[in-house]
This record gives C-alpha cells, structure tokens and sequence, in this order.
C-alpha cells in the first residue's frame, strides 16, 4: 500500500462512485476493474449483517456520513465472520471471507467466480480480522485468535487462499477487540489496534515482516468499554486515510477519522448514526 500522503479531493467524486460500485461487487460478485485506482486507503463502505440474516451495505457520503441503506439479496444466516478484502493494492475489494458457524471458511472473489473452500476447523478461532497486506506481500492476509488467546497469521495468495497459519502471538485472551484493515501510522504499512478488558485501546504498528508481524503495543486511548464492536471500515472520509468505526449499546454509530499519526492516530470522535445499530450482529 502506498504512503499516506493527506487529502484528495479531486479524487472525491471517484472514490464515491468506487464504494458504491464496490459495495454491489463484493456480494453480487460483478467485475471491479472499472473501479481501481481510487486513494490510498481501502475503500471497502460499510456493511452489516443483522440477526434475520439480511444484509445492508451504506455508500460513505465523502465526510464521514453515510447514504442511506441498500439491502442485498439473499440471506446471510449462520455467519461468524465476513472480512473484505483488498488483494492488489488498488484499496477496492476484490472479495470477501465468510466464516460458517461449522468452522469452514469460504472465499467469494468480486468476478462472478466460483466460492472457493478455504480451509476447515476455524471454529477453534474466536476472533477472525481480515487485516489487509500484513505480512509483507501485496495480498490481503487473515489474523486469527484462537480461544487460549494465541494469535495466527494466514498470509493471503490473491485468490482467497491461504498459506498454512504462522504463530505470531500468545496471550491476546486480554483483548475483546481487535480491528485493522489498513494503515493508521503514515508509514505505508497495516496496523491494527486492540482493547484490553479494562477498556484501554493499543495500537500495533505493521512492520512488514510476516515472521513478526507487528511492533510492540503503544496505549493510544482508555474508554474504549462504552463501545460493545469496533470496525474498521476503511477509508469513510475520503481523505486517503484509514478510519475506525465504534457502536456503543444505545446503537448509536461513532466514527473516529484516522490521522495518519502513530501518537494519535485517530481526531476525537463524531456521531454518524443515532440508533438502531444494535440490529446489526456483523459488520464487515
């Protein structure tokens, strides 16, 4: 991914038309070559999957708000995880992971090609994050936490395949939350970020290095226990860099823009829905 270089807004019109095309692509499964090359964050919209299994997917407007609702077809029922994904770098998803209850993971690639069967026995994995280009190559890559709180690496091929997991980590039974699909730091790499159980909110800068995925935790924030789910939906702004989403159980929606600072990667929140988000059980 390249550098973060500040705000675009030549490019506005579009990345907005790229996120409502993408939206469409990665459940329809259409072509997104005509929607490349649009900033340097991914630019995935934000979609939720609420407990009848219907799904919803909202357009960012371009200042952190959201279009109103559009329901795909079909239901999606049974699911533990969706995760976009960015294969190529152009920061547009070329498809999606979706996590069975029964432990088989599936990949749907955005060209109307067949689902493919990623592996089996991820139900040993309470949390799954799809993280982007994490471990050095230019594909989306998986991290996974199982229940004794170790953490995996699967580095990504391009098609929705994985390597064979890497141990990158032990002792994450302390966090309840882990997001990160882009880079929050401005120096071109992935980040992710995780809240302890006393509501503190750590960010692990992305080296790079698949063997050692991530730096050493700095605290960037306390708090963070009025939110029930953190998300990172990509680039809602416009500007280029990564944001976070937080719900809190009033289900109302809170948008922290991303900086692009490692000292504080995100400017003070900002209320972008008001309630009924409680509806929603997955947000991908």
């Amino acid at each position: 991914m390249a550098k973060i270089s500040g705000r675009r807004p030549g490019r506005a019109a579009a990345r907005l038309a790229a996120a409502a095309i993408t939206a469409a692509l990665v459940v329809t499964g259409a072509s997104a070559a005509s929607a490349a090359d649009v900033g340097d964050a991914p630019l995935f919209s934000l979609q939720g999957i609420d407990s009848s299994g219907a799904a919803y997917h909202y357009t960012p407007v371009g200042d952190g708000t959201l279009e109103k609702r559009v329901e795909f077809p079909g239901n999606f029922s049974g699911l533990a995880f969706v995760g976009q994904v960015d294969h190529n770098a152009d920061n547009v998803a070329d498809g999606r992971w979706q996590l069975g209850t029964s432990g088989n993971l599936w990949y749907y690639a955005a060209d109307n090609s067949d689902a493919v069967k990623v592996g089996y026995g991820w139900d040993t994995y309470n949390t799954v994050v799809s993280v982007g280009q994490f471990g050095g190559a230019e594909a989306g890559d998986l991290l996974a936490r199982d229940k004794k709180g170790d953490v995996y690496l699967y580095l990504g091929y391009g098609d929705g395949k994985v390597t064979k997991r890497l141990k990158v980590g032990y002792g994450w039974d302390i966090y309840t939350q882990i997001a990160g699909n882009g880079d929050l730091s401005g120096d071109g790499k992935n980040d992710i970020v995780a809240r302890d159980k006393s509501g503190v909110l750590w960010l692990y800068k992305g080296t790079g290095n698949q063997k050692a995925p991530y730096a050493k935790r700095t605290k960037i924030g306390s708090g963070w226990n009025q939110y029930n789910t953190l998300f990172a939906a990509g680039d809602l702004t416009m500007d280029g860099r990564t944001d976070l989403v937080a719900r809190n159980s009033k289900g109302e929606l809170y948008l922290y823009e991303g900086t692009g600072d490692a000292a504080a990667p995100f400017k003070p929140k900002s209320l972008i829905g008001t309630s009924g988000w409680n509806s929603y059980r997955l947000f991908f």
